[in-house]
């Protein structure tokens, strides 16, 4: 079977972990502050707060900045359920804009349409969580513009975009964010098992996500409430979660950093041999921005008969998959009030989709397998 993604672990990735499983520490140690420096050394931010996954940044992400009940937050149909459900953790209101027909992002326009509808009827979001789908970026100037005219904070969920680019600066630099966050899972473009990070450029942010991440506790005598009495003291002062990621997975992080920009650079090389080689088939291939620089997470395509062509590429041993049924039609949110024709773009582009094999280690004669395939179940 040839997996839609799959991570690449070398053996100094292997070496990296063995050594932290000899040392004296396996959690809260030296090699989770190592990552967080590789990551900001990335993308140009400030501070970085790595997490056990990038659920847990989004969460910490959203408690950071205030959102509780009462409180909105609006995100893409098109995303992984967690990109709605951490509103829903801190008792916020959850809604969606629709997405783009060709790039599958959120749609400035759209958005822009529900931003004035919301500010006449008073029910402006606190935060927007636009989605980086694939590891390219939404039109982010025109997006943070709207938000910001609005007061509204944003939190960039760029969970498919480490490496990847827009206006030529790297995502993660929030220069049109407050936060933005990364994922780690195997599939992703570099892995740390499971885990996430959330960059910022703001001091206080990143010590209210580092605070939340770890009890809602300090040690730090300049944030308690009373002199501390001795060495041992600490202060409980937030209601905080255990989301620490351990020493284990920052190990194999600094380590899978380190060929960051070949992994994003052979995605590149693999989805422009797609677009070429099938170029003459009946399907849709995803468009790109001019001003973003993808980190090809993924390589979605869209076409008829979706599900007889799905079985037959399992059926000779292609693991596709679909990226994602939208999360408005999800049981649990159709309970809330959603309902089928919401989003129509969101719905569009799901009826149709099939995300085929791509990543580093993909071969050449694995990919040709993969396009041999295509034509014979379309």
């Amino acid at each position: 079977m040839i997996p839609y993604g799959r991570q690449d672990v070398s053996q100094d990735d292997i070496d990296a972990v063995t050594e932290v499983l000899r040392s004296d520490f396996l959690t809260q140690g030296p090699a989770v502050p190592r990552f967080e420096a590789a990551i900001c050394a990335a993308t140009g931010a400030k501070h970085a707060v790595a997490s056990n996954s990038a659920t847990s940044s989004l969460h910490v992400a959203c408690l950071a900045l205030g959102l509780g009940p009462g409180d909105i937050l609006w995100t893409v149909p098109n995303t992984f359920v967690a990109s709605a459900n951490v509103g829903l953790y801190c008792g916020a209101t959850v809604d969606f804009v629709d997405t783009t027909p060709d790039t599958y992002v959120m749609d400035a326009d759209a958005l822009e349409a529900k931003l004035t509808a919301a500010a006449t009827a008073g029910k402006l979001p606190k935060i927007i969580i636009p989605v980086h789908f694939a590891g390219q970026s939404c039109d982010m100037n025109r997006v943070a513009a709207m938000a910001r005219s609005y007061g509204v904070k944003i939190i960039e969920d760029a969970s498919h975009a480490i490496g990847a680019r827009y206006l030529n600066q790297p995502i993660g630099d929030c220069a049109h964010s407050d936060i933005c966050v990364f994922s780690f899972h195997p599939v992703k473009i570099v892995t740390t098992a499971e885990g996430g990070c959330a960059t910022t450029q703001d001091d206080e942010l990143a010590y209210r996500m580092g605070l939340f991440r770890s009890h809602g506790i300090t040690r730090d005598a300049d944030r308690m409430t009373m002199d501390a009495p001795g060495g041992w003291y600490y202060e409980q002062l937030e209601l905080g979660l255990n989301y620490r990621m351990t020493e284990m997975q920052a190990a194999l992080g600094v380590s899978q950093m380190k060929r960051l920009d070949d992994f994003v650079a052979r995605r590149n090389e693999l989805a422009r041999r797609y677009d070429d080689i099938l170029s003459d088939l009946p399907l849709t291939r995803p468009a790109q921005n001019p001003d973003a620089y993808s980190s090809y997470h993924l390589y979605p395509i869209q076409v008829e008969n979706r599900a007889r062509v799905f079985k037959a590429l399992r059926d000779n041993g292609i693991g596709v998959n679909v990226h994602y049924i939208p999360v408005h039609l999800q049981p649990y949110y159709r309970n809330l009030g959603f309902r089928p024709g919401d989003f129509p773009q969101a719905e569009s582009y799901y009826d149709h989709a099939i995300s085929i094999p791509l990543y580093a280690g993909l071969t050449d004669a694995d990919q040709d397998t993969v396009v041999a395939a295509l034509k014979r179940s379309i």
